[in-house]
């Protein structure tokens, strides 16, 4: 395996851009610098370790046993993430897990059952990876809008009730600007692909010296698979957090009145 020539000097070259906005943070009271700064050694932490965790499976008989470990992992963590930032819609987690589960399945499957990539131990985890890190963002924001929206929006929701609404109609004014909001990420980077955006797949393949016709058309179905277990994941949230938002007898549940 070919190695790359980096060190820490490197490392910290790269990282005098976020030095500058942290500088620039401190100076115009922005009050950004902390989660610059966090997120900077957190994802250095993280990516380390799993560097180490990548060498090991590599070098490992039980290769395919802890690649599936590590993609079941990735999964309890994006619906616990999901599930922490709307603690107080019931069922959220739940909701989460199955709608995840669903996403992440198929796309693995298609992947591999497609022959678009070799089924080993590292490009399951990798395929996960970015599928799984596609989604959480957007399934986080799904749950924190439609949170807000419902919250926020609470006497026009009972307005409606009042006026006759089902649970369905009710929803109709708050469920579609959450999923909106919340898909609007993925929907704008899928849309500039290819013109600002150069995916990784497609580049990882290109710097391989794989056919560039080729290194497009797998990043194409990694790209739809992206987006679609984006909008599963989201959509799903969205349905599972406005059911939860009704009692039985088409009142806002407690919830919703949190101030």
């Amino acid at each position: 395996m070919e190695s790359v020539d980096v060190g820490v000097l490197e490392v910290a070259a790269a990282a005098s851009l976020i030095g500058v906005a942290v500088f620039l943070s401190l100076w115009r009271g922005l009050e950004v610098h902390r989660d610059l700064v966090v997120a900077s050694v957190r994802s250095l932490a993280q990516l380390l370790i799993v560097g180490a965790l990548f060498t090991f499976i590599f070098d490992t008989g039980g290769a395919v046993a802890l690649a599936w470990m590590w993609v079941a992992l990735m999964v309890a963590v994006t619906v616990f993430v999901v599930g922490r930032r709307a603690p107080a819609i019931p069922g959220l987690r739940l909701a989460a897990l199955e709608a995840v589960v669903i996403a992440s399945g198929v796309s693995l499957g298609l992947v591999f059952g497609l022959g678009v990539f070799d089924h080993d131990p590292v490009t399951v985890v990798v395929i996960a990876g970015i599928t799984l890190g596609n989604v959480l963002p957007s399934a986080v924001l799904a749950a924190k809008q439609v949170e807000m929206a419902f919250v926020d929006d609470i006497g026009q929701v009972e307005a409606l009730l009042a006026l006759g609404f089902d649970e369905r109609g009710a929803t109709r004014f708050v469920g579609p600007r959450a999923a909106r909001t919340a898909l609007i990420g993925q929907i704008e980077r899928t849309k500039v692909v290819g013109l600002i955006a150069l995916p990784g797949a497609m580049t990882g393949l290109l710097l391989a010296g794989v056919d560039p016709v080729d290194a497009v058309l797998v990043q194409i179905i990694v790209m739809y698979l992206i987006l679609g277990a984006t909008a599963l994941v989201v959509t799903s949230i969205v349905w599972a957090a406005s059911r939860a938002a009704y009692t039985d007898d088409l009142r806002l549940a407690d919830w919703t009145r949190r101030t």
